[in-house]
């Protein structure tokens, strides 16, 4: 065997100088004592068959193989070299990998057989060269040399450069077998090439609730770390193994691998025993596992295994662990296909969503389910079951008894088998719950199969409060009960009903723990103060009901302790603990502060600001946090570092394509790195080189214009005598509203040297040069000068003597002078950008750290007939929401491409601001003509006026989700202010009213607690602290400001007078930078596109607050309010407090 090659001629390359076999190429270690690499020569006929098996399994078309001789390699618990005696700091444990090689060796070919089992690739990357780079897979003949040169020979790669491509290997196949790939590598006499096999698909899983129990106690403990597959990955099943020595022909002896290019080298040798079972070798230790329990609990060892064990404070089985006392939240999925009554077909439905918010201290459970038809929804009232197991995971604990989640996690799956009498319809229920996601919400996914008895539509149902046996042994839990519920039409009749229920749990424990099996065989289930409602405006289906687990005789003391009857008045997020008697005590859970009666958040993220490192954001949520990468990083495979993303170029979005100028051409962007180059119309070519079209060679005019080409277009002119846009002309001059009234009023008066002259003291309007009254009117006599509207009516509240008034061009729709071609638009690119108004489009400013990338900014959206006041963004569907005072409407728009989509188009005159709640899913916005503040869903549904009075000219509006408030400015010039008032519109109170001019623009920074306006009467921008009231100045001298908002340490505004956007730093006072768009016209609102959500979460953040309807955060929590024409009887409005 040859000596192995130097490390710098293969890290990190491929294909390699030399030949190889890939199984996982990277820089792996095994001097820490731990790693070992075995390899031997086997023709047992066990593993011989094996082989076979596989490889014929692989290539099903072709003639079968049965190998002569195999060369077994396994690596076992190797790890990264750059990790090897260095410690990472945080108590995390090196990552290792396990992996094998088989080179098997018929009479006229020879295949390599990879396994890469599920718990094996623990990581995808090694350091190469100072940075982290993915592990490779493939094959390669190395250098080739010829008579007088040599060069690179033939190489198959099996992965990417990515390391999802490295963790697919566990998961995907091409031998039809999970984690095993099969490759013909060689062929007798020479090589020709590599043939991989042809098996991508893996086959179903069956009767998956048969084989769970039997395989979930031979499986080793935990499994995979958070996530419990089912079934389990069984790499024993594809092992080749050496148990003992045996007697083939060919034993001891060398032999020929049928392939010219490939001989194998083994780098790493263990000359120890070679006599091994691979992966049944006794790694049941914490020193080998410490990082599959949660991070909240501890590893213990006992004689045969490990197990975790939750830290006090947190419950759960060890691998996952959840906080005493803080909410859980759950969402999933739910499928079905259902008959109702004896309808002949089912309903069916996909992927609609469920979400369950449990109040922990108290054993309430609340659970939706979204987009459930009206033919089906009344008949699901009666199974309030639905959530039953989810009831039963968070129940309230009562002495000496454990709920569901303190037993098994949150790792489980669930089927159920509801007969209904007396008909017998039957309805299977499974439920597969799949642990903690990174939001620390529990997934589940639901199927319904089968059928249910009708419930008419319009018919509640009341369901009485019922116990049911849970018996549990050590992998499985059943439990059954019989139900009765009342169905209550509409005619006033009631008819009770009753339905069996049935069901068992699956689940793995820890089995190296005897204590922790001798939990009570049986413990009943409580379950009173059942809700439940079919919302059919919404098709939405709640359920709500009580949970308690005890002792199956239900007795309970003459006067029970508070904790255990949960009326015990401890904060939704506190524990209660009992105490002597009656007594208990309140404390806040883990992530939270206070007196346990009243509990707050602990913001980890602005008290510990290094806690994530470096190229990442800490996400501050409720009672924890969360690392994110920047956008352009990924985190590595140890969980912590975020490492930069090797990602395709968009070339279109750096700049760096070989277009045309954006004034002639568009690049549009096609996937991967590619782009398409296209003219635009108005010009002519192939999209790199593009001329100008002369549109007045073809006539376009009418024949008494004349003709103007201009670059990508053309107008048209008529000639003197005639009037009309050049198009049609005609000797006769309609005139507009404007011209009529102004010419009305000079038709009477005296002529003059100049033309006529108006009576003095007579107010003539004034039109421009399209004919429309100018949006500001003066009257010199008088010395006062008033916005009007398109009409020429005055706008109340505008008019001023001091100065002009800051007037929005409320014009008519003017119709384009030659064919306006459309400007290059471009969607919104990663990363962070400011999006902001002009006229009748919305620009992009791209932001790299808190600077604007001045020369990458673009045109996002082109309506070149509107005029757009108000931007806002929302961050979770990427989608641009803006108000337009010519239509009156509000209308939105992907900024990744696609269609304007009406949101509000009835009952508007001027909208101006708008904000969006983000988590609440609401939009917000003022009208300056009907002086109100109005909200509504973010399709335009479920609209509603929350103030409507003590409002003269409103405009600039912004809400703060998280702490549930919201605050606008009214401009009116008699007495400007800046109000606030809970979401809910409740707790109104003026903020500033003294010293104010033009408030125009407001924006609050949710970091520093920071509400900023800029004011184009005072020409100030100012900053206080709502709560604190703190005002102080932040920059002066500014001049016509509009729009305003904030990121960071920066304030960036729109200004009339400069038609420029402004950086300001906040906290030196000084203007930074100024961006001036390419087209000199006014700028208007403005407001921030961030890459990821701001951090925060609300009460309504999750199953709409268990609201019916609209979802109001407010400072106490939440309210449910009704929409203005909602029906009385399908809505329920509740104050504004916790649930």
């Amino acid at each position: 065997m040859a000596e192995p090659s130097a490390e710098s001629t293969y890290l990190g390359k491929m294909p390699a100088g030399f030949g190889m076999i890939a199984v996982l190429h990277g820089d792996l270690d095994t001097g820490d004592g731990v790693g070992k690499v075995y390899y031997r020569q086997d023709a047992s006929p066990a593993t011989l068959r094996q082989a076979a098996d596989q490889i014929n399994r692989a290539f099903p078309e072709d003639d079968e193989v049965e190998p002569e001789h195999t060369v077994v390699v396994t690596w076992v618990d190797v790890v990264s070299s750059q990790h090897h005696g260095h410690s990472r700091g945080d108590g995390l444990e090196k990552q290792r990998n396990s992996f094998q090689l088989v080179i098997a060796s018929a009479e006229t070919a020879s295949y390599a057989i990879l396994l890469y089992p599920r718990e094996g690739l623990q990581f995808a990357s090694t350091a190469v060269g100072g940075s982290s780079q993915a592990m490779q897979a493939g094959f390669s003949k190395g250098l080739v040399k010829y008579l007088v040169f040599t060069r690179q020979g033939p190489y198959y790669r099996i992965t990417t450069e990515r390391e999802t491509s490295v963790r697919a290997l566990a998961e995907e196949t091409n031998s039809g077998k999970r984690g095993v790939w099969v490759y013909e590598i060689g062929t007798s006499p020479y090589f020709t090439s590599v043939a991989p096999g042809e098996v991508t698909d893996l086959p179903p899983d069956t009767d998956l609730e048969s084989r769970v129990p039997e395989e979930a106690a031979s499986e080793r403990y935990p499994g995979g770390g958070q996530q419990v597959k089912y079934p389990p990955y069984k790499p024993e099943e594809e092992v080749y193994r050496e148990e003992e020595p045996h007697q083939g022909p060919h034993h001891g002896d060398q032999f020929t691998v049928h392939t010219v290019q490939y001989q194998p080298q083994v780098v790493v040798v263990d000359d120890g025993d070679i006599n091994v079972d691979v992966f049944s070798y006794n790694s049941e230790t914490c020193a080998n596992n410490r990082k599959k329990c949660s991070t909240f609990a501890d590893c213990k060892d006992y004689a045969s295994g490990y197990c975790c064990h939750c830290r006090l404070g947190y419950y759960g089985n060890g691998i996952q662990c959840v906080s005493e006392g803080k909410p859980q939240r759950m969402n999933g999925k739910v499928n079905g296909r259902v008959y109702v009554g004896n309808s002949p077909s089912p309903v069916e439905f996909n992927s609609n969503d469920l979400h369950s918010y449990v109040v922990a201290n108290d054993g309430r459970a609340y659970v939706a389910i979204s987009t459930i038809p009206a033919s089906l929804g009344p008949s699901l009232q009666p199974l309030s079951a639905l959530g039953g197991v989810i009831g039963w995971a968070f129940a309230l604990q009562q002495p000496g008894h454990k709920n569901g989640f303190s037993i098994i996690g949150g790792e489980f799956m669930c089927q159920a088998e509801v007969t209904f009498l007396p008909a017998q319809e039957k309805l299977t229920i499974k439920q597969v719950f799949s642990g903690i996601d990174e939001h620390n919400h529990l997934v589940v996914s639901t199927t319904l199969e089968g059928r249910v008895p009708e419930v008419l539509r319009g018919s509640t149902v009341q369901i009485e409060p019922y116990s049911e046996i849970y018996q549990y042994s050590s992998n499985l839990i059943t439990s059954s009960s019989t139900r009765d519920y009342t169905v209550n039409l509409d005619d006033g009749s009631a008819e009770t009903r009753t339905y069996q229920w049935r069901q068992s749990i699956t689940f793995q424990s820890c089995p190296h723990d005897e204590a922790a099996r001798a939990i009570l065989p049986t413990q009943m289930l409580s379950v009173d103060q059942v809700f439940v409602m079919y919302d059919s405006n919404n098709e939405l289906i709640r359920y709500a009901m009580s949970n308690k687990i005890g002792d199956i005789k239900g007795g309970q003391q003459e006067e029970e302790n508070p904790c255990f009857t949960g009326r015990h008045g401890c904060d939704t997020n506190a524990v209660c603990r009992p105490e002597q008697g009656t007594e208990f005590t309140c404390h806040c859970a883990a992530g939270f502060t206070g007196d346990g009666r009243s509990c707050y958040d602990i913001d980890e993220c602005r008290e510990t600001p290094q806690t994530c490192g470096e190229h990442s954001v800490c996400n501050n949520q409720p009672g924890t946090f969360r690392c994110e990468c920047n956008d352009g990083y990924q985190f590595a495979s140890d969980g912590y570092t975020c490492i930069g993303v090797d990602r395709p170029v968009d070339h279109c979005a750096a700049g760096s394509h070989d277009c045309d100028v954006p004034e002639r051409a568009r690049c549009s962007y096609s996937g991967g790195s590619s782009y398409v180059c296209s003219c635009l119309p108005g010009f002519q070519g192939r999209g790199r080189v593009c001329q100008d079209i002369d549109e007045c060679q073809s006539a376009r005019c009418h024949q008494e214009a004349v003709c103007y080409n201009t670059q990508g277009s053309f107008t048209c002119q008529c000639r003197p005598g005639y009037y009309g846009d050049g198009f049609y002309c005609s000797s006769e001059h309609k005139k507009t509203k404007c011209e009529t009234h102004r010419d009305r009023l000079l038709g009477s008066a005296e002529f003059g040297r100049q033309g006529p002259q108006p009576v003095p003291g007579q107010y003539v309007p004034t039109c421009d040069s399209q004919g429309a009254y100018e949006a500001t009117q003066c009257h010199g006599s008088v010395g006062q000068c008033w916005c009007v509207d398109r009409n020429g009516l005055e706008i109340p509240g505008t008019r001023s003597g001091t100065s002009r008034p800051l007037c929005i061009e409320q014009g008519v729709v003017r119709p384009p002078v030659g064919p306006t071609p459309r400007p290059d638009v471009y969607p919104l690119p990663p990363g962070t950008h400011l999006l902001f108004a002009q006229s009748g489009r919305i620009e992009f400013v791209p932001l790299e750290g808190y600077n604007m990338k001045k020369t990458e900014a673009k045109t996002v959206l082109h309506l070149p007939e509107k005029v757009i006041i108000g931007v806002a963004y929302d961050c979770v569907e990427k989608m641009v929401y803006w108000t337009d005072i010519t239509s009156p409407s509000i209308s939105k728009a992907n900024l990744q491409g696609g269609e304007t989509i009406p949101v509000i188009s009835s009952d508007l005159e001027s909208p101006e601001g708008i904000t969006i709640d983000h988590l609440g899913r609401t939009l917000f916005w003022t009208d300056s003509m009907k002086d109100r503040i109005e909200v509504s869903s973010l399709d335009g549904t479920q609209r509603r006026v929350l103030i409507d009075t003590d409002l003269v000219n409103p405009r600039a509006i912004i809400v703060d989700p998280v702490n549930g408030n919201m605050y606008w400015a009214d401009w009116n010039r008699d007495a400007p202010k800046i109000e606030t008032a809970a979401m809910d519109g409740t707790n109104r109170r003026v903020l500033v009213k003294d010293d104010l001019g033009l408030p125009n623009g407001l924006t609050y920074d949710p970091q520093s607690s920071q509400l900023c306006w800029a004011d184009a009467g005072t020409h100030m921008m100012e900053c206080m602290n709502p709560v604190q009231g703190d005002r102080r100045k932040a920059m002066e001298e500014i001049q016509y400001p509009f729009g305003i908002t904030s990121y960071g340490k920066n304030i960036y505004y729109t200004d009339w007078r400069r038609d420029a956007v402004i950086m300001v730093d906040r906290q030196a006072g000084r203007e930074t930078d100024v961006f001036q768009p390419q087209k000199q016209t006014r700028l208007y609102g403005i407001t921030m596109a961030h890459a990821q959500c701001p951090s925060g979460q609300n009460y309504c953040a999750v199953n709409n607050g268990g609201c019916t309807h609209l979802c109001l955060a407010t400072p106490k929590g939440r309210s449910c309010l009704c929409p203005d024409n909602a029906l009385v009887v399908s809505c329920v409005e509740r104050d504004g407090g916790r649930f």
